[in-house]
């Protein structure tokens, strides 16, 4: 058993760094948010346009990519959208070139195409390692916490990089000024793709000619998996629209709604939100295999509503909260509103949601478990979609009123984790 432990160690090294390509390449879209709006002249839902063509872009690959996933396996799978995802981030730059914001949003939905495919190979890969139950659950979280770190770094670079590159504080940021991040973003791609194509990668799920055929349930038989998919739909839409439409409020200048803070102030502000999305996924890995994901996803849920009602609430009192120093490359502290200090610490509620749902939503599945993780995919499409409804109310009427998006969402996944996300269909063989 031990000797069988030891072969997965490579595999599972792999798949914690996918998990941190997927969070670098679509948290591009937060910083580059900012700079279309001021480039393009964007109203507050068009600078969501990049992020919600990223998502979206998962609601038409998730279904094939779980096929997909079936007929090629794990390892071919992950290189496909290695080799797209380079592509993707390659027109993302030619956007800038070109000065094209339609390129721009080419780029981002390409690279959504690539974003999905990884997802679909690392979440299942490391719960079937993981044997499923808190086990699975535990890997899952910790290969989070690798995507945390991806997320941390891209603001923290992007608000550098529009700080420095642009020359005089206030004047026009471009894509190109994050240029350097893209050419990052295009480095991990080759390598990894070179490292993985050497990786020998276990194959648990991979389709035999007619094995199954006359089966006449699938994934969708199973009620708690149904909740589950629209439980990460709201969760992405959670875990993407608190900081992005932060990230606007901070950032806006003209209208006595925003609080006029400097781009590259505001970047280091939202790293700390993925700093402590960071912190929880640790935290969550260790305690992983001892706390059930029903018990954190109810904890963490109704922690995020509380502190939402908070910011919502809250008047604008000044606080000191950390943010990071460019200049000395450490921590520092910043006055902010303490409505936005309330939303940075739903950065730890957010951090262990994605592997709870997961973990739950997949329980019991067996042999439908790589279909199930193609459409959880195609779920994922939420991420676009409601920071775009979040962004139309913002324009509408303020930015914290579009918050009670977020506390309806979070509702939704306090009741799954307590009544939605039972196993009621366990007469259906998984074998």
């Amino acid at each position: 058993m031990k000797a069988e432990q030891k072969n997965y160690t490579l595999p599972i090294i792999m798949m914690f760094a996918l998990f941190f390509m997927i969070a670098f390449v679509t948290g591009l879209q937060n910083p580059l948010g900012v700079i279309v709006k001021e480039q393009f002249k964007l109203a507050d839902w068009q600078t969501q346009l990049g992020n919600a063509a990223n998502f979206i872009a998962y609601a038409f690959m998730g279904y094939p990519a779980g096929l997909l996933l079936q007929r090629i396996g794990y390892k071919k799978t992950a290189l496909w959208a290695i080799a797209i995802g380079f592509v993707g981030v390659a027109v993302i730059l030619l956007g800038g070139v070109a000065v094209d914001f339609y390129i721009y949003l080419t780029g981002a939905f390409i690279g959504g195409f690539s974003m999905c495919m990884l997802n679909t190979v690392v979440n299942p890969m490391l719960n079937t390692i993981g044997g499923g139950g808190n086990r699975g659950n535990q890997l899952v979280q910790f290969g989070g916490s690798c995507n945390s770190l991806g997320a941390t770094i891209v603001p923290v670079l992007g608000g550098y990089l529009m700080s420095s590159n642009a020359g005089v504080e206030g004047a026009t940021k471009t894509i190109l000024d994050t240029a350097p991040a893209l050419y990052l973003a295009l480095g991990i791609f080759a390598l990894a793709f070179f490292v993985l194509w050497l990786t020998n990668i276990p194959e648990p799920y991979v389709a035999r000619e007619q094995q199954d055929k006359n089966d006449t349930h699938s994934a969708l038989s199973f009620r708690h998996f149904v909740l589950g998919a629209v439980a990460i739909f709201i969760y992405v839409g959670i875990e993407v629209g608190i900081p992005n439409i932060a990230n606007l409020f901070m950032t806006e200048k003209t209208t006595a709604g925003g609080l006029g803070i400097a781009e590259g102030t505001a970047g280091m502000i939202i790293g700390f939100y993925w700093l402590l999305m960071l912190a929880g996924r640790l935290i969550g890995g260790v305690i992983g295999g001892r706390v059930s994901s029903k018990a954190m996803l109810t904890t963490v849920s109704t922690a995020g509503i509380i502190l939402v009602l908070l910011a919502i609430f809250l008047p604008q009192v000044q606080v000191q909260m950390p943010a990071f120093d460019k200049e000395n490359l450490s921590f520092m502290l910043t006055p902010v509103p303490v409505n936005i200090l309330l939303l940075m610490l739903c950065g730890l509620c957010t951090s262990v949601m994605w592997g709870g749902i997961f973990n739950l939503a997949v329980e019991g599945l067996g042999k439908y478990t790589s279909k199930a993780s193609g459409i959880f995919m195609v779920m994922v499409c939420g991420g676009g979609i409601l920071p775009l409804v979040q962004g139309f109310i913002a324009d509408k009427s303020t930015y914290m009123n579009s918050y009670w998006v977020v506390i309806v969402a979070l509702v939704y996944l306090v009741f799954y984790a307590l009544v939605g996300s039972k196993n009621v269909n366990k007469d259906i063989k998984v074998d």
